[in-house]
C-alpha cells in the first residue's frame, strides 16, 4: 500500500490469511502475475541519448520489494529474498522502483512494508542495481525512496539512537547514483537518457509522513506528498472491491493527462491501491466480476485512444504483456 496510515493500522490487526470469500481474484494472464514472461533487459539501449526521461514510457512497481506478510501486505510476485525479486523485475523491463526503508542498528536501512520486514536490506537493493547496470550499461533505473516507519500502529518503528534518515542515505549514495539527484541541497533538472545511462536516478526522497526531504531528487517532484499532485496520481484508498472501478478511472484520467501534458515533465501513475475490503491483489487483478487495474490498463493501451506516452506506471503484480505494452510506446 502507499502509506495510508489508517489503512495500515487496521490491516495490521487482521489475519494475514484472508477468509476464502476474499480469495476470488483473477487468474494470472498477460496483464497480471506473469512478470517473468517479459524479458527486456536492454530496452533503453536503442533509444537516443538526447531523449528526456520525461518522454519515456516506463513500467514500474509499487512497493517493489513487498513479497512477505500475507495477502494484505504483498504487492509483487515472489522471486526470492535479498534482492532476487528486484533482479527479476529489472530483467523483465521494470525501470522505476519504489523502495521503503526502516532505520536499523548500525545506521543501516532495511526494507519494510509497514511492520513487515521483507527479508532484504537497502544494501541488497544497491547490489542488485549495481550488478544489473554493470551488465546493461545502456539502461537507467529511477528510484523513489521512502522512510517507511512512522511508529504508529500497523507501521514499524525506527531503531533509536541512529542518525537521521537522510544522513544514513548519504552514506549509501555512492557513484551508482546520478550525482545531481543525490546532491542534498539542490534539486536536479530532469535529465536526458544519455546523461544517466548506467546510473540510478533518485526521483524523490520521502520522509515517514510523505513529504519530500530537503532537495534530493528531481526538482519537479518537490511537491510530491502522500496522494496525488499535478504529476503524480497516487489515490491509494480503495475501500472495497466495488471501488476498484473508481481507481481504474483515476488511472485512466492520469494516463490521458500524461499523454496530453507537459512533455518536459515525468508523470507518475500508481495503478496500486488497497483497503480493508480490497487487497492489493484484488485491486490489481480484479475480483468478484470487477475488472482489476492491470487488465483494464492492458485493454486501454491496446485500444490506443491517441496516447503518445504512458509516463511511468507503478503497478502491483504486473503481467508480462502489460510490461511489453508499456515499453512498446517508446
Amino acid at each position: 500500500m502507499m502509506g495510508s496510515l489508517a489503512v495500515l493500522a487496521v490491516l495490521a490487526t487482521l489475519p494475514t490469511t484472508p477468509p476464502a470469500t476474499h480469495q476470488a481474484t483473477l487468474a494470472a494472464d498477460a496483464s497480471y502475475r506473469t512478470l517473468s514472461s517479459a524479458v527486456h533487459p536492454d530496452w533503453m539501449r536503442s533509444l537516443p541519448d538526447s531523449v528526456s526521461l520525461s518522454a519515456l514510457s516506463i513500467p514500474g512497481t509499487h512497493d517493489t520489494m513487498s513479497i512477505h506478510g500475507g495477502a494484505l501486505t504483498r504487492t509483487q510476485e515472489d522471486f526470492g529474498d535479498s534482492g532476487a525479486t528486484l533482479a527479476r523485475q529489472l530483467d523483465a523491463g521494470i525501470r522505476m522502483i519504489d523502495i521503503r526503508a526502516r532505520v536499523n542498528g548500525g545506521n543501516t536501512l532495511t526494507i519494510h512494508h509497514g511492520a513487515v520486514y521483507q527479508n532484504a536490506n537497502f544494501s541488497d537493493v544497491l547490489n542488485v542495481l549495481r550488478d544489473f547496470l554493470a551488465a546493461h550499461p545502456g539502461e537507467t533505473v529511477v528510484m523513489r525512496l521512502k522512510q517507511e516507519c512512522t511508529g504508529e500502529i500497523g507501521s514499524c518503528t525506527d531503531v533509536s539512537g541512529q542518525k537521521a534518515f537522510p544522513d544514513i542515505f548519504d552514506s549509501y549514495a555512492s557513484s551508482l547514483f546520478w550525482q545531481p539527484s543525490v546532491t542534498r541541497g539542490a534539486a536536479a533538472a530532469t535529465p536526458t537518457l544519455g546523461a544517466v545511462r548506467g546510473k540510478v536516478v533518485l526521483a524523490v526522497l520521502h520522509g515517514a509522513f510523505g513529504g519530500p526531504i530537503e532537495h534530493y531528487g528531481l526538482a519537479q517532484f518537490e511537491q510530491w506528498r502522500n496522494g496525488s499532485s499535478t504529476y503524480v496520481q497516487d489515490e491509494y484508498a480503495v475501500p472495497n472491491v466495488g471501488a476498484i472501478a473508481t481507481k481504474r478511472d483515476q488511472v485512466r484520467r492520469h494516463l490521458d493527462a500524461t499523454s496530453a501534458g507537459d512533455p518536459a515533465k515525468i508523470y507518475v501513475n500508481f495503478g496500486s491501491g488497497a483497503g480493508i475490503f480490497a487487497q492489493p491483489q484484488q485491486v490489481a487483478g480484479g475480483a468478484w466480476g470487477v475488472r482489476g487495474v492491470d487488465p483494464f490498463l492492458l485493454i486501454y493501451l491496446n485500444e490506443g485512444h491517441g496516447l503518445v506516452r504512458t509516463g511511468t506506471v507503478l503497478l502491483d503484480f504486473p503481467g508480462g504483456g502489460l510490461i511489453d505494452k508499456i515499453i512498446s510506446y517508446n
